[in-house]
């Protein structure tokens, strides 16, 4: 018994230490983890690329590697571009809307008959519209800022991406331990490119019908909600309930009227629930096996060291951290209590191990 307070105390103290150190190493981790994912996906698209069928001939891999690495580039560029682009037109107008919503407040709090006014300044802080607006436009400074380091560290990871196997099989003292790493590897691969493969798709489609619908509406700054929604759906649950409230207080003090209010809050309500609840469960199924509380502290804890790209990432690092716990009998109490269903299956073996035994 004594011992179990003291492996409670050590495990605390170990998870203090780590968190101190995502935190304390951020400037560092982020755009290293970033670059991580971004030759991930380059990886994938190019082997996707490489399928494609040219007559009786498939391109070779590094044609497949650059093209690849082309359609990210041209593709990251415009949607910066664009992005910066309305932000700028947003922050030009932003002065506009605030007096018009606080018109607003001031129209219907003396149409019910309120001896004090509502006010702007009671339910958001002042000048709080143009520090959001600082703020998002100072994330898109900072990731274009840190884009060269970022770009620098894709293209080591890509010419080195050849001799990982052979780094890996020399790390290990024995066959055995080398094939099991291989196969914890292959496995949080494939439960990674699903997730981010089938929420890609989903984002995007998000994304366009977002930005098809304000348009339609003749709202301004639709790309940018379009790519909000897209971005906020990997955010999950608090990123839908965002990506539809920031059109919807842009359309209550740009109409004069509320039914194109309503039809915005009502329709993108519709898009988000229809595709959230709908169509990615049905797609994804219960590949990833999280629980929804680990879920949502996972969003809180990445979410408090490393902000909005911490959210972004949340559901992958706590998927990886699954897969690897539950190898090991020491750490699986640790996955059994991060999955949905406290089934995470047989801990690999592999063939060398399982001859020895």
């Amino acid at each position: 018994m004594p011992q179990f307070p003291l492996a409670v105390t050590l495990t605390l103290v170990s998870l203090s230490l780590f968190g101190w150190l995502l935190s304390v190493g951020r400037a560092l981790l982020l755009p290293f983890v970033i670059a991580l994912l971004v030759w991930y996906l380059i990886v994938a698209l190019a082997e996707a690329i490489r399928r494609i069928p040219l007559g009786p001939f498939h391109l070779p891999y590094s044609l497949a590697l650059v093209a690849a690495l082309a359609a990210i580039f041209g593709i990251s560029v415009f949607v910066v571009d664009v992005v910066t682009a309305n932000l700028t037109d947003l922050a030009r107008d932003a002065p506009v809307y605030q007096a018009r919503l606080e018109t607003l407040f001031n129209t219907y709090s003396h149409r019910l008959g309120l001896a004090d006014p509502i006010e702007l300044r009671d339910l958001v802080p002042d000048n709080a519209l143009n520090r959001a607006i600082a703020a998002g436009a100072n994330a898109i400074t900072q990731i274009a800022g840190s884009a060269s380091l970022v770009f620098i560290y894709v293209l080591f990871l890509l010419l080195e991406q050849s001799t990982f196997d052979r780094k890996m099989t020399r790390l290990f003292s024995s066959p055995g331990r080398a094939e099991l790493a291989f196969m914890m590897r292959a496995r949080i691969t494939e439960a990674l490119r699903d997730y981010l493969g089938i929420k890609t798709a989903v984002s995007v489609l998000t994304g366009l019908l977002t930005a098809g619908l304000l348009s339609l509406l003749a709202l301004p700054y639709a790309a940018l909600f379009g790519f909000i929604a897209f971005a906020l759906n990997f955010i999950p649950t608090i990123g839908s309930l965002t990506a539809v409230l920031f059109p919807g207080i842009l359309a209550l003090v740009y109409f004069d009227s509320l039914t194109p209010f309503l039809i915005i809050v009502f329709g993108l309500g519709t898009i988000q629930f229809l595709i959230g609840n709908l169509l990615e469960p049905r797609l994804m199924g219960n590949s990833l096996n999280l629980s929804g509380l680990v879920i949502m502290l996972s969003l809180s804890f990445w979410g408090a060291i490393w902000g909005v790209t911490g959210m972004l990432l949340c559901v992958p690092l706590t998927v990886m951290v699954l897969i690897i716990c539950a190898q090991f009998p020491a750490s699986r109490p640790v996955a059994v209590l991060l999955s949905a269903d406290g089934e995470v299956g047989e801990p690999m073996v592999a063939g060398g191990d399982a001859n020895k035994s």
